[in-house]
């Protein structure tokens, strides 16, 4: 890796400034989490998920099937640490299937 010249910047620190500028952080987090929810959930959640609605870390994951959503709301806190640890603590505070 090259060295960084002073007065310098790394385009993702520039992109995160950004983001925190204009308040975009949990709008460009909603988007990566429903462009990845296939990746991280798996086709069968994926295919059974009629809508994902994020609001200030709060998803509201709308599902089509019952007993999915009863065995996804017992694996909650497993789910919450996969996106925590896929997008950071503090763009996913709770998730609640519907």
């Amino acid at each position: 890796m090259q060295n960084k010249k002073p007065g310098t910047t790394t385009i993702k620190s520039a992109f995160g400034d950004m983001l925190k500028t204009f308040n975009l952080e949990s709008k460009f987090n909603a988007a990566r989490i429903r462009k990845d929810w296939e990746k991280l959930m798996g086709k069968t959640v994926n295919n059974r998920t009629s809508r994902i609605r994020i609001n200030h870390g709060k998803i509201a994951v709308y599902l089509t099937s019952a007993p999915l959503k009863n065995e996804l709301n017992m694996s909650k806190s497993k789910i919450l640490e996969i996106l925590r640890k896929e997008y950071g603590e503090e763009a996913v505070t709770d998730i609640i299937f519907l």
